[in-house]
């Protein structure tokens, strides 16, 4: 169960992460800033889409 503790930990950083690069960009206006969240946020949602898939699977073992 720390996997899931550490994966949780990382997944709520990078999404804060995201969110206060979106914050930057509405605060300055600054392209790079909406740029950055973007790439964050993205790779957040398909590293958290290959974590749930890893546990459907170790799930699923049992079954086949």
């Amino acid at each position: 169960m720390p996997g899931i503790l550490l994966f949780r930990l990382v997944f709520g950083l990078l999404l804060v992460a995201g969110l206060l690069s979106f914050a930057m960009y509405v605060a300055t206006g600054d392209v790079r800033w909406r740029r950055r969240g973007i790439v964050i946020v993205k790779w957040t949602v398909i590293a958290g889409l290959g974590f749930f898939a890893v546990i459907v699977l170790e799930r699923l073992t049992p079954l086949l």
